[in-house]
């Protein structure tokens, strides 16, 4: 194996404590029974992924959802239930990141939404008193931004080619093995983080 050089996190799950049952059971309570079909940690349907690839705006975003609700369901009530799934920062995960930055290039690549990064960019301002994650970061890829997702292997090709790293020089970490697979595709070095896992506590 290359040396390696860079290193390129997930976000939820990783850095970031998420909840998918918190989103699920706030749907549930504004009508939406069937949103365990619609997304879930490991399948997101094209309503989905049109949101976290930049295809469609918040509002048609809003307007959609709104048809699984009850009536009269409002885009505050949406937005709020949509967010619930995010929870809090791992604060010595991200410790652990201003570490390894003298030793690595950090790269974070997740799929969101601009919902989901204006929701989580407060967190962090509250949490850390910083702005946004490219404080931590030579670079940051958000799915909605770059208008490609994880799992697919051009998503990572992009991001390497973006990012002027190597495949065999990099290092993916991300807690969905659905988006591991899609890494080794792309020849990407992979670690899959599981739930009870931390990266503070990895060899890195």
């Amino acid at each position: 194996m290359q040396k390696i050089k860079n290193i390129i996190f997930d976000l939820g799950g990783v850095l970031l404590n998420v909840d998918y049952h918190r989103t699920s059971d706030a749907f549930k309570l504004l009508g939406a029974e069937q949103f365990d079909d619609f997304y879930s940690q490991a399948t997101a349907n094209h309503l989905f992924e049109a949101l976290e690839t930049g295809e469609i705006s918040d509002e048609n975003f809003y307007e959609a959802i709104s048809k699984h609700c009850r009536p009269g369901t409002t885009t505050t009530q949406i937005e709020t239930a949509w967010n619930s799934i995010l929870l809090d920062f791992r604060t010595e995960s991200l410790y652990t990141l201003e570490k390894l930055k003298g030793k690595y290039q950090l790269f974070l690549f997740s799929n969101t939404n601009s919902i989901h990064l204006n929701a989580f960019n407060n967190i962090l301002k509250q949490e850390t008193g910083k702005s946004s994650l490219d404080e931590y970061f030579s670079k940051t890829y958000f799915s909605h931004t770059i208008h490609m997702r994880k799992p697919y292997a051009a998503s990572y090709n992009w991001v390497l080619n973006d990012g002027n790293m190597i495949a065999g020089e990099t290092l993916f970490i991300d807690d969905s093995i659905n988006n591991i697979k899609g890494a080794i595709e792309a020849g990407l070095n992979t670690y899959h983080l599981l739930p009870e896992e931390k990266i503070e506590n990895l060899s890195l």
